[in-house]
């Protein structure tokens, strides 16, 4: 298993600045993306951390903070205020992931932060928009990808309806979405020396990840007689005799042909010819699951592992970093003691790298005021005054 020793290469955001408002979810993998491709993203924490802290852990455990810089700072304290202007200020990116209003109260809405600072990237990261009649409601992933029309695609036929969680609304549809703004806004900005507010909603974000599910929708091919919906005999998981899973997904004539042919099955009358014909897929399937529970996963992929029949296993979080493949291409790395999933996707001239492990709350607090040309002594006096903390006090205002 590859240990990843966090590097400061210089990926191609090196030398962007970004500014990330502390919160839960896409917020913090947007800020992940974005250093992980070599930005310098200082995390403004709040003393107790969040709700994201006690559900995914805190200081090193938390995946989505690697390469970031923790200031931790109380947000409404009077003498916080002058500190988070001068941040904005020489930032060129900010993310936020409030609700509708909130940073307005805050007094960093995005009308003063740009007229603060006319180059700004201002991305805020909510899950229905900045308006709109649900613009001020709570959801979460599942709800936000069931009125995007995309969690309804996750069913079979007569079950329930269900997603891999954080997947399509939180990551996919929320923090990707944002991050591919930033990345958009930042490149518009070397040309017109303007910045924006990106609204980056993750109903909108699952409903466009799902553009080509409603592309067969409105062909009149989706849900029922469809071979991506889990009618398809071909396009479906089954269970092995070890009560392991395969992903079968011959869907190409071709790969079907070399499929049946492997199973023995070319002459069969229920395979041969009748790929696409709905009116057998029952029957083939009921086959296919009978055929493939007599034989273990590992047995299977002897017979399917050298072919192009579209025939791989279902692993858990535990197998997939074991995976040969995985393995050989370093998909997952170790940052301390917690196995995570490699930066991606890989540039070949400026990688991204992991450049430190995620922060312990206020661990950077004195670093980050001193660069912003703070003399030590009014750093300490900030501390006192409990305006910020730091993890190296020795008060105990960590």
């Amino acid at each position: 298993m590859p240990t990843d020793t966090p590097t400061a290469q210089r990926g191609p955001l090196a030398g962007v600045k970004v500014i990330e408002f502390a919160g839960i979810g896409p917020g913090p993998f947007c800020g992940m993306l974005l250093a992980d491709m070599g930005a310098e993203v200082t995390l403004l924490e709040r003393a107790g951390g969040t709700f994201a802290s006690q559900l995914f852990g805190g200081g090193r455990k938390a995946v989505a903070n690697r390469g970031k810089k923790s200031l931790c700072i109380d947000l409404k304290h009077p003498d916080s205020k002058a500190l988070i202007w001068q941040l904005i200020e020489q930032a060129d990116v900010l993310i936020e992931g409030y609700r509708p209003g909130v940073m307005e109260r805050l007094g960093f809405g995005p009308n003063e932060c740009l007229a603060a600072n006319p180059k700004l990237i201002y991305g805020r990261m909510t899950g229905w928009g900045q308006t709109g009649p649900l613009a001020d409601r709570a959801g979460h992933d599942a709800n936000y990808a069931a009125l995007a029309g995309v969690l309804d695609t996750g069913s079979y036929h007569g079950g329930a309806p269900w997603a891999p969680p954080t997947l399509v609304g939180d990551m996919g549809g929320g923090g990707l979405m944002l991050a591919w703004g930033i990345a958009c806004a930042l490149f518009e900005a070397q040309r017109s020396g303007q910045g924006q507010v990106i609204d980056a909603a993750m109903c909108e974000g699952a409903a466009l990840l799902a553009h080509g599910l409603y592309n067969l929708n409105s062909l009149g091919e989706w849900q029922g007689q469809c071979v991506l919906d889990s009618s398809a005999p071909f396009y479906d998981v089954y269970q092995c005799a070890d009560g392991q899973w395969l992903t079968v997904c011959p869907l190409e004539p071709q790969f079907y042909a070399a499929f049946v042919n492997r199973l023995g099955l070319a002459n069969d009358p229920d395979f041969s010819g009748q790929q696409y014909d709905p009116s057998h897929w029952p029957r083939m399937k009921a086959r296919l699951t009978e055929l493939f529970r007599e034989k273990t996963r590992d047995d299977w992929m002897e017979l399917f592992g050298d072919t192009d029949d579209c025939v791989w296993p279902v692993l858990s979080m535990n197998d997939a970093p074991l995976h040969p493949h995985n393995q050989a291409r370093e998909s997952f790395v170790d940052v301390a003691g917690i196995r995570q999933p490699a930066p991606a996707p890989r540039l070949s001239r400026t990688p991204a790298a992991i450049q430190n492990p995620p922060p312990m709350q206020g661990e950077h607090t004195r670093e980050q005021l001193l660069a912003l040309g703070l003399t030590a002594e009014q750093v300490e006096q900030l501390i006192a005054s409990g305006a910020v903390k730091s993890a190296s006090n020795p008060a105990g205002n960590s």
